[in-house]
């Protein structure tokens, strides 16, 4: 808690000045939160950022940008993980800035970031330091780029959470309602309804989604090619595999091996 209370001090101690971090101990803090809104960049690997309500997926090459005071706690399960953190202090800016948001590191800001990228700790305004990283704050939001939709929802309920975690090591595995109802003692109505209740979404939707987990996991991590990766997580038929990856990251899994 001593160094939560410290890295809170440091993001807030000057509630004017644009801070920027890289690769700094956050990942390691228990849920928190800051009076500035944060711009979080991954590279080299994929990040987890858990919050009260959903656990987010940061694929390499992609940004999250967290509002202001909102709870979050950063994870990853590799050692290529490179982050920058850029906090802004507050600013009528808009309905962009409001909400929370994974989406691609374009061109452009990626540009913006190589410029810049020995900057360390607080700038003011005044400087042209502040003004740049003021301007590519303003980039984000103008650039209409799609979300990146990999978001699963978080229940306190041991039930659901134990009958989660019966099938999730199991995603090679021709995986059904029918059978994890049945393996779970309960009707597939009922499990039907404690997802929808519990979630707010579908058996089916959950399941695609941690098997896109899964494979951006292998794609990080093994050398398998995008044959095995889909077999490996209960796809038979590597053009919906293919199309279901693209759905939910706006990529194909050719594309995001090159990442």
């Amino acid at each position: 808690m001593e160094i939560l209370s410290q890295i809170i001090h440091i993001v807030d101690q000057n509630p004017d000045s644009i801070l920027v971090m890289r690769q700094q101990t956050e990942q390691r803090l228990p849920a928190h939160q800051h009076n500035k809104a944060q711009l979080l960049l991954v590279y080299g690997g994929i990040a987890y950022l858990q919050t009260d309500e959903k656990d987010f997926y940061i694929p390499s090459n992609h940004y999250i940008w967290i509002p202001k005071n909102y709870r979050h706690n950063l994870m990853f399960n590799t050692q290529d993980l490179f982050i920058i953190n850029i906090y802004f202090p507050e600013e009528s800016a808009g309905n962009f800035y409001e909400e929370l948001g994974i989406y691609p590191v374009s061109k452009l800001l990626a540009e913006m970031l190589s410029f810049s990228e020995k900057w360390q700790g607080d700038y003011y305004k005044g400087s042209w330091e502040y003004e740049f990283l003021n301007t590519l704050k303003g980039v984000l939001s103008k650039e209409n780029l799609k979300k990146f939709s990999i978001q699963l929802p978080t229940t306190d309920d041991q039930r659901l959470n134990t009958i989660i975690d019966s099938f999730r090591n199991r995603l090679n595995e021709n995986l059904s309602l029918a059978m994890i109802a049945q393996q779970s003692g309960m009707s597939v109505r009922s499990l039907t309804r404690l997802f929808q209740h519990k979630l707010h979404i579908t058996f089916v939707q959950y399941l695609k989604m941690l098997r896109i987990i899964k494979a951006m996991e292998l794609i990080n991590d093994t050398d398998f090619n995008m044959t095995e990766i889909a077999y490996e997580i209960g796809y038979s038929n590597i053009a919906a595999f293919s199309n279901n990856f693209y759905l939910l990251t706006n990529m194909r899994p050719t594309e995001f091996k090159t990442k």
